[in-house]
């Protein structure tokens, strides 16, 4: 990046920012799984993430100032909604990384993992044993209530969980927990 234009940066963060915004426009949730440096972009690509989890060795930040840029990928946007605007200013204008620990601390990362990628394994499986259909439809109603009035989050979540009494999936779960058993999903 150090020889690229303004035009040249601009198309480069609008690129970056589109593929981080895709991991959250897909229809199932997305963990991270992080166990070494998650800076800078790779800062922003775990965020961009539905669920970060941290290993040992994870080390987060956004440190783009003491390169004499800022976040571009979302950073400056995302870290806001998972620590508060305080601590997301503070992180940003100082550079200053942050160690595992600290990162759940902060609601950064979930939790801290000794072997990350088996536990991010363990919480896909458990996420894949429900409801394809309604986990799609509660990432749904998470993201697109952000930054509305509560009044317009209820009212989405209301519709969306009436959307799922047309469902296949909603039957069969409730069939399943009524006969004491699990429930064969299909997705629609």
């Amino acid at each position: 990046m150090e020889n690229i234009t303004t035009a040249e940066a601009s198309q480069f963060a609008a690129r970056g920012q589109a593929v981080f915004s895709g991991f959250e426009a897909l229809e199932m949730p997305v963990i991270a799984a992080v166990n070494g440096f998650a800076l800078g972009g790779g800062c922003e690509l775990a965020m961009a993430c539905d669920i970060i989890l941290a290993g040992p060795k994870a080390l987060f930040g956004q440190p783009e100032v003491k390169l004499g840029v800022i976040p571009g990928f979302g950073g400056t946007q995302r870290l806001s909604k998972l620590v508060g605007a305080q601590r997301a200013r503070e992180l940003c204008f100082t550079g200053r990384n942050v160690k595992a620990d600290e990162a759940v601390s902060l609601g950064l990362a979930l939790k801290v993992c000794e072997d990350v990628v088996a536990e991010a394994v363990l919480m896909g499986e458990a996420i894949a044993k429900n409801g394809p259909y309604a986990v799609t439809l509660t990432k749904r109603a998470m993201y697109e209530s952000e930054g509305t009035a509560p009044g317009a989050g209820y009212a989405l979540e209301r519709n969306l969980f009436a959307m799922c009494f047309g469902s296949e999936d909603q039957s069969e779960g409730m069939a399943a927990f009524l006969s004491k058993r699990e429930a064969q999903f299909s997705g629609r």
